[in-house]
């Protein structure tokens, strides 16, 4: 085995913790992975794993090799990718992750335009809202929309978008417009939730940030779902501007609290943290930028 693959491999499956997971990604059987490491590991004469039922465990030898491993193959990778790029022609394959709606609505025509444009990139396109782990499932790019970055995102900031409070012109004349994001607390709102309780709603007020609990009796983790409910009569909604602007159009729902700044949303390219960016992932975010950049 080649020695950069054999510490690929090695990287691989101390990242993943699993002969298992490693196996199956690269699609061969896990006695190929076991008998790869155990052959690195008679190369090198010492363990580099502990083995045991549940997960694999480095040793301190194998810790060390690790931190080795990262650092060459990290500059092997850069030296590749500066040769690369200066054939200026990206080629290989991008896992890219997306959410779903503004994936679907914005992202999806500008990476069809970007394969036409640059026929040597293939794109494995995965539309999903759950934050997932970057390196586990072995994505090159993933797209977010958040007003937050976590500890230890690499993310570029390539776009942002504008956040609008709407209801249906019937569900208005039924319960009044509210005039100030405070009466919010006294009408439906339809909120959106991944993981528990929706947050409190933020607005600048008197040039403070002042955030608003709402009481939603519809919660989602779709802002699409929301809107049409929200079409539908059902209450009130905070949605970014890409997925109301279409009911906007279309009469559907109208913008209230309007005189209310709202925090605007970052759009990040995240990359995974522990490798070289492909000039091929540089090119497809510089082109992501430019296109939502665009008025």
């Amino acid at each position: 085995m080649d020695r950069f693959d054999a510490m690929r491999l090695f990287l691989r499956v101390a990242e993943l913790g699993s002969f298992s997971a490693v196996a199956l990604q690269a699609g061969v059987a896990r006695s190929v992975v076991t008998r790869q490491i155990a052959a690195l590991e008679a190369h090198l004469g010492v363990k580099l794993m502990a083995r045991s039922t549940r997960r694999l465990a480095l040793t301190s030898a194998g810790s060390a090799y690790l931190e080795k491993c990262r650092v060459i193959l990290n500059l092997v990778e850069a030296a590749e990718a500066d040769v690369a790029a200066e054939r200026l022609t990206p080629r290989g394959n991008i896992r890219i992750s997306l959410p779903l709606s503004f994936g679907l609505r914005r992202l999806a025509p500008l990476l069809l335009d970007f394969s036409q444009r640059h026929p040597e990139v293939s794109l494995d396109m995965d539309y999903s809202d759950r934050r997932i782990n970057l390196i586990e499932e072995g994505i090159d790019l993933a797209i977010r929309i958040t007003r937050r970055l976590e500890p230890g995102d690499v993310a570029r900031k390539i776009g942002t978008g504008r956040m609008l409070v709407v209801a249906a012109p019937e569900y208005l004349a039924r319960h009044g417009r509210p005039q100030h994001p405070a009466e919010l607390a006294h009408h439906e709102c339809l909120g959106y939730a991944s993981v528990g309780s929706p947050l409190p709603w933020q607005f600048m007020v008197d040039g403070q940030l002042e955030s608003f609990p709402v009481r939603s009796r519809i919660n989602a983790n779709n802002g699409d779902v929301l809107t049409e409910a929200a079409a539908q009569g059902l209450g009130i909604t905070l949605q970014p501007d890409f997925i109301a602007a279409g009911y906007l159009d279309a009469g559907r729902v109208e913008q209230i609290l309007a005189d209310f700044a709202i925090p605007e949303l970052g759009i990040y390219a995240m990359l995974p943290s522990n490798r070289h960016v492909p000039h091929r992932v540089r090119v497809l975010m510089d082109a992501l930028a430019a296109a939502l950049a665009a008025p």
